[in-house]
């Protein structure tokens, strides 16, 4: 029995969510797997995504042949990452704590570069507010100014007229 690592798809129309599961190669898109391995949602940004890295290992260790994108997906959390170094343990190339020292080093560094994509885009955000904010006031200061009346303003010399006029009769 041919097994894979793929996408089984949820969520509703236009908003998917998916589950990363070892599955048959023979059983349909979202139909029985054998065992669920995490979770992935594209719709936020960055993507999240949930996975149990030990049991990913496990199963590609046993020959399990990921999809394209579960390949991508286990490529980015430190899956096959954590194979190869198993691999490197096996040969005796190092160390069971190497590895792990290894691979808990990677996946910080990783951590911070999501962090840092995650802040810097929040900070964009908080950027284009400000500048719209600042655009609708200027807009609303232009508005307010063309629809308030000019006070009427009398010419003094016409009341000047009229007061000589005035003293002019008595």
């Amino acid at each position: 029995m041919p097994v894979k690592i793929r996408l089984q798809r949820h969520g509703k129309k236009g908003k998917p969510f998916y589950w990363i599961v070892a599955a048959d190669s023979r059983s349909k898109r979202d139909g029985k797997y054998l065992e669920k391995l995490g979770t992935y949602n594209p719709n936020t940004n960055p993507a999240t995504i949930n996975l149990d890295v030990d049991g990913s290992v496990k199963w590609l260790e046993n020959g399990a042949q990921p999809t394209d994108t579960a390949r991508g997906i286990l490529s980015y959390k430190g899956v096959m990452l954590k194979r190869h170094l198993k691999g490197g343990v096996k040969k005796g190339a190092f160390t069971e704590e190497q590895m792990e020292e290894k691979f808990n080093s990677w996946v910080s560094e990783k951590e911070g570069k999501i962090a840092d994509k995650a802040s810097g885009l929040q900070a964009a955000e908080e950027k284009e507010a400000a500048k719209a904010l600042e655009a609708e006031k200027a807009v609303n200061e232009a508005r307010i100014a063309a629809n308030t009346p000019e006070p009427a303003v009398e010419e003094p010399a016409a009341q000047d007229a009229a007061t000589d006029a005035s003293s002019e009769e008595e």
